[in-house]
């Protein structure tokens, strides 16, 4: 159901795309949303952003908002920084990194960008082929005698891999690694070519139903962290939470997976106008029903938590939103 309601939704955002006004254009409101491969969660939520943005906003404000595939966080960063892209979804591990200049952004900070809103949980699914699981958790990976997709190069999968694998002590580098998307990874997976994929999303994943719908759970698992795991893990980057898969998300998934999860943003171009994003922002908020209906993981937005956690300082268009909304001072 909800696939065939992501095809209607990206013909309109085609539609939109094609019939945007000229005046818009060269108001600088025909947006771009950066999301991530087509197999995640990144994807069919823009797409369903962009859509919502511009049924409601392009008749009486000349705004109209298309989702374009990306490798991630990574390169959304990037797009931002290009002006390649208007607005991005952002993992919270990235979105820290660039703004506080860590990790692969050290020395060289990025802070021309805002946040809008907190979205959803992305929930680390380290899938690997049983044949492969000692323990059930991630430790399983370390000694990998298999390929192993850590997700495309320069994207938040392959950041946020590295970051959970290194601080576990798992050298990425000591892997036999292949930069794959995810639906990519799920078909290597079942292929029997790779023995493990990176796949963080919003359950439920496509690339994640399809691996259990095809080789069911006696032949795949989503692995398991200890609570020590977790805490070894935010000694570093303390944004990670618990997270319980609850057995039947997929399709023969008897039990439920323990895994951890990061919160994901949308992003938008530090310069982009305050009237603009306010006008994104709270049409975002009067419409979340309509979001619900394409993809679950946006059932957990809220306006109570749209400001919680953000890494980035809210664009004053948000703010002035928010503060309406009575959901800050």
């Amino acid at each position: 159901m909800h696939q065939r309601i992501l095809s209607v939704l990206i013909a309109c955002a085609i539609v939109f795309a094609v019939a945007a006004p000229q005046a818009a254009q060269a108001d600088d409101k025909n947006l771009i949303i950066a999301t991530a491969t087509t197999g995640g969660t990144y994807y069919p939520v823009g797409v369903a952003i962009g859509t919502l943005l511009s049924i409601k906003l392009a008749k009486d404000q000349g705004v109209t908002a298309t989702a374009i595939n990306s490798a991630g966080s990574g390169e959304n960063i990037q797009m931002l920084k290009n002006k390649e892209a208007d607005l991005a979804i952002l993992q919270a591990l990235f979105g820290l990194n660039a703004f506080e200049g860590k990790g692969p952004y050290e020395g060289k900070a990025f802070k021309e960008f805002n946040s809008i809103t907190m979205l959803w949980e992305n929930v680390e699914h380290f899938a690997l082929l049983n044949k492969f699981a000692n323990t059930g958790t991630i430790t399983d990976l370390k000694g990998l005698d298999a390929k192993f997709s850590i997700g495309k190069r320069g994207s938040g999968t392959e950041g946020s891999g590295r970051t959970i694998l290194t601080a576990l002590d798992i050298d990425p580098e000591s892997l036999s690694l292949e930069y794959l998307g995810y639906n990519p990874s799920a078909q290597a997976m079942m292929d029997g070519r790779i023995g493990a994929a990176n796949i963080p999303a919003g359950p439920p994943a496509a690339a994640i139903t399809q691996l259990y719908a095809q080789l069911g759970s006696k032949d795949v698992t989503v692995l398991d962290f200890t609570d020590e795991q977790l805490e070894t893990i935010n000694a570093d980057y303390p944004i990670w939470n618990r997270f319980v898969i609850k057995a039947g998300t997929y399709p023969g998934q008897e039990k439920d997976i323990n895994t951890i999860s990061q919160p994901n943003f949308l992003a938008c171009r530090a310069d982009l106008d305050e009237e603009t994003v306010y006008q994104i922002t709270k049409t975002i908020y009067e419409n979340l029903p309509f979001l619900h209906n394409i993809h679950k993981a946006t059932e957990a937005m809220s306006l109570e938590r749209a400001t919680k956690g953000l890494p980035a300082p809210l664009h004053p268009g948000a703010e002035r939103y928010y503060r309406e909304a009575g959901v800050i001072e």
